[in-house]
């Protein structure tokens, strides 16, 4: 079968598991960066059809035939914390995909919205901009824990250490090993699939704030 005849019958359901193996890959490992290498990985044709959740494979290769549809989907549900396929072909991965689509299409007005959150939240406890992202005691910055709490998206947070690099810092700092680690791992793998104006995006840290 020709390179173009199979381009355009979209994805087959090997494909499908071999994109999820490297989305999998990318998320759970510090080493492997799936853009960067095109998403290929060292999968075989034998070990994919060992597997008794094939059908989950080809279900998510005919309802998203293209690999950037797919990768989205992937991407959508592990934000959400999905990690197995199975759990990502239920309603709840359809949810979890129809809320990534709607933050993604949203991101500036996400960012913008968050941004003032933090300002009125500084403005009354009398803290600067700085006080967010800075690591105190070797506790997680303020922005990662109102994160957690859901006051702040995570591509907000993103965005942010795209702007400061406050999330490698303050790897440096934290010790605590239960929380911390895979949440930084989340944060940075989640960076190849936020794709923003990051002057935009300054331009609106320093305006709300009135950083000089």
């Amino acid at each position: 079968m020709s390179y173009r005849l199979t381009e355009r019958l979209g994805l087959d359901p090997f494909d499908s598991y071999k994109l999820y193996q490297a989305m999998k890959l990318h998320f759970e490992s510090d080493s492997y960066d799936a853009p960067k290498y095109n998403y290929k990985t060292n999968v075989k044709p034998q070990a994919f059809f060992k597997r008794r959740d094939k059908y989950y494979f080809a279900k998510l290769a005919k309802e998203y035939p293209k690999q950037d549809q797919l990768v989205e989907y992937f991407v959508s549900q592990f934000a959400s914390g999905s990690k197995w396929v199975g759990d990502m072909i239920n309603e709840e991965g359809e949810a979890n995909y129809r809320q990534w689509k709607k933050l993604t299409e949203s991101v500036g007005y996400e960012f913008q919205k968050d941004i003032s959150n933090l300002c009125t939240k500084c403005e009354v406890e009398q803290l600067q901009f700085d006080d967010l992202l800075k690591v105190r005691d070797k506790q997680l910055p303020l922005a990662v824990t109102l994160y957690n709490r859901g006051e702040v998206s995570l591509t907000t947070i993103v965005i942010l250490n795209k702007l400061t690099g406050f999330l490698h810092h303050a790897n440096k700092s934290i010790t605590e090993t239960i929380v911390w680690p895979d949440l930084y791992r989340k944060f940075v793998k989640m960076e190849p699939f936020i794709k923003v104006d990051l002057n935009k995006m300054k331009k609106t840290v320093v305006n709300t704030f009135n950083i000089l």
